[in-house]
């Protein structure tokens, strides 16, 4: 402690970031300071018995280091940054980091695309969200793609009245309008991406009127298959627009609403997500031992690490009580964003209303479910510590990544990547996927090239200062076999220069995991044991979510090549067939006579399709 005092004597009178560490140097706190000379002394002084916390960490400090900078606002970047890589135990650490996905519109390609991103560039296109349930973002994009025929594929379609496209199925089964060919003009293909751009924005909410008008004039003409196929653009709009729970009248800005519930060792912080003035998902975040910290050191810590890596910021962020350095935190997040953010604590009126509802759902969430939560988290810590035990780990695996491979005799293989954190599976951050490189069942190099493919894209992402799940790296790989999967996975991470600490699942003879392989060592494992059922938890979401994933790309595959089997069937044919019936199942159900009408179609080639689909009856 006399070294200390010494050095503390040296600090400079400067803002900037103060690292406390412990005697085995781990990092234990991080903080901030206007000048760093009076914040860090303050420690040593009364302020350092002020409370539990504060004097349990200051018992513990061995060493501390400082980085100077040139403001406050500096000074946040950097202190959210190393309390995001290092997490330090007396910090107050936020349990998720989710990188929410958006709704991307390509206006700036010729027949712009929709999709779903993690990431928002300024590349000219227009990006609708983030939406928390990457469910309803994948399936909002799938009702667009059955209400509008909008192309999928990524081709470069400056100039293709110069140079068409074959067009793909998609095509020939009406899903796409085919702008590939070189004969759709770009205002009629426009006028579709402007009803989703309009729909997604809400800047006009005469989409649903305008498509009823439009179904209406259709069927006063006897038009009735246009007709109908209006009203089924319409009920699939009303279902979309339904996922969008609760209006604000007061505006159609973006912002978050932020109010916290504390339980008796816990606080559960609850957000809402306003975008376009609606309701269109929720988070919350349970934190725990917090020491009696005060509302205002819990906000402030909360928003700084939520909105570090958040690709997206809205214009308003209103909480329930004013966070510390409020002003500093502003300016932080405008710099962010590139113009103004406010946080704002509403004193009355519909603001205030609004935080007094998430508050609510804080407060009843905290109640139903906090001692579930508190019985699960001290479960999934005391199998983790058991899993650290086991391998002698240095650390408790907070992040493990699991991987796996599901492929039949190598066609369409493709990899898994499942995250937990903390013993519980982080959704946000799974990732699939689809070899390229290797042909035939070979798991080895497939799997060496998944692992090469999300530690590359690691490493770039920490070098570019990019925050993305990706760039957050486990405590521990779990590798789906023994000693021949994690050799190959060693083998890229240190190619790429990584140290990480690495696993693999030993199997018996009925293909049940019988231990553990690290460090070339096995190690046995109690199949009653916490730990056993933490790694066969694990285990058995990546296989699910590989299997599940491989289904998706077989059942792909067989749906575009039924026809590819069929003897007189060639391309030609297939394409006239498909853009005929529309469907596989239309043309399995079709007489020969009915099969004859298609173009290009004998009675042979209708003969054979008809045996096919029926094991081998003549249709004549």
């Amino acid at each position: 402690m006399l070294d200390l005092r010494e050095r503390l004597d040296k600090l400079p009178d400067k803002p900037g970031v103060y690292i406390m560490k412990n005697e085995l140097d781990e990092i234990i706190y991080v903080g901030k300071a206007k000048s760093l000379r009076k914040r860090v002394r303050q420690y040593f002084g009364s302020y350092g018995k002020s409370s539990k916390k504060v004097a349990s960490m200051v018992s513990k400090i061995h060493d501390f280091e400082y980085i100077i900078v040139e403001n406050e606002v500096e000074s946040l970047v950097l202190e959210s940054n190393l309390i995001k890589d290092n997490l330090p135990k007396y910090n107050i650490l936020l349990r998720d980091d989710k990188q929410y996905p958006y709704i991307k519109v390509k206006v700036n390609e010729r027949f712009p695309r929709v999709m779903k991103t993690r990431r928002v560039e300024k590349d000219g296109a227009k990006y609708f969200g983030p939406y928390p349930d990457v469910f309803a973002v994948n399936g909002s994009i799938e009702t667009f793609e059955r209400i509008y025929p909008l192309r999928t594929c990524n081709l470069n379609l400056e100039n293709v009245e110069e140079k068409p496209f074959r067009p793909c199925l998609n095509y020939y089964i009406g899903k796409c309008l085919g702008p590939c060919t070189g004969e759709v003009k770009d205002e009629d293909y426009n006028v579709m991406v402007d009803e989703v751009l309009s729909f997604l924005s809400s800047s006009n909410s005469n989409v649903v009127d305008k498509l009823h008008e439009k179904m209406m004039d259709y069927s006063r003409n006897l038009d009735y298959e246009n007709a109908a196929d209006i009203r089924d653009r319409i009920k699939n709009l009303e279902y979309l627009k339904e996922r969008q729970l609760i209006s604000d009248p007061e505006a159609n800005d973006d912002k978050d609403i932020i109010a916290l519930a504390k339980g008796i060792d816990e606080v559960l912080i609850q957000i809402f997500f306003f975008r376009n003035g609606k309701i269109i998902g929720r988070e919350h975040y349970m934190i725990r031992d917090y020491y009696n910290d005060s509302y205002e050191e819990i906000f402030s810590s909360f928003v700084k690490q939520f909105y570090i890596g958040a690709s997206y910021i809205p214009k308003e962020i209103i909480i329930e009580e004013k966070p510390m350095d409020i002003k500093v935190l502003e300016d932080w997040l405008t710099e962010k964003r590139g113009n103004k953010v406010s946080i704002v604590v509403p004193i009355k009126g519909n603001k205030k209303e609004l935080v007094r509802m998430v508050k609510r759902n804080a407060l009843d969430m905290i109640e139903k479910y906090g001692d579930k939560f508190k019985k699960r988290a001290e479960t999934n810590k005391k199998a983790l510590e058991d899993i650290k035990d086991l391998l002698g780990l240095d650390e408790i695996p907070r992040r493990i990544e699991a991987y796996d491979i599901s492929n039949i005799s190598g066609v369409e293989s493709v990899g898994s990547m499942v995250v937990f954190e903390d013993g519980d599976a982080k959704k946000s951050d799974y990732r699939k996927f689809r070899i390229k490189s290797v042909v035939g069942p070979d798991d080895y190099s497939s799997l060496k090239e998944v692992i090469e493919r999300r530690f590359k894209r690691g490493v770039e992402e920490k070098k570019s200062s990019k925050s993305s799940s990706f760039s957050n790296f486990p405590d521990l790989i779990m590798m789906d076999g023994g000693k021949g999967q994690v050799n190959a996975a060693k083998e890229i991470l240190d190619k790429l220069g990584l140290n990480l600490e690495i696993c693999g699942l030993v199997k018996d003879d009925f293909h049940k995991t019988r231990g553990i392989i690290y460090n070339n060592e096995e190690f046995k494992i109690d199949i009653n044991s916490r730990a056993y059922k933490m790694i066969y938890k694990i285990q058995e979401e990546a296989h699910r979510f590989a299997i599940n994933y491989h289904r998706n790309l077989r059942s792909k595959t067989m749906f575009k090549s039924e026809l590819d089997n069929i003897k007189l069937i060639g391309p030609k044919r297939k394409e006239n067939l498909l853009k005929h019936f529309k469907s596989i199942d239309k043309i399995k159900n079709a007489s020969v006579e009915e099969l004859m009408e298609v173009e290009s179609m004998n009675e042979a080639s209708a003969n054979s399709i008809y045996q096919h689909f029926r094991g081998g009856k003549n249709g004549r």
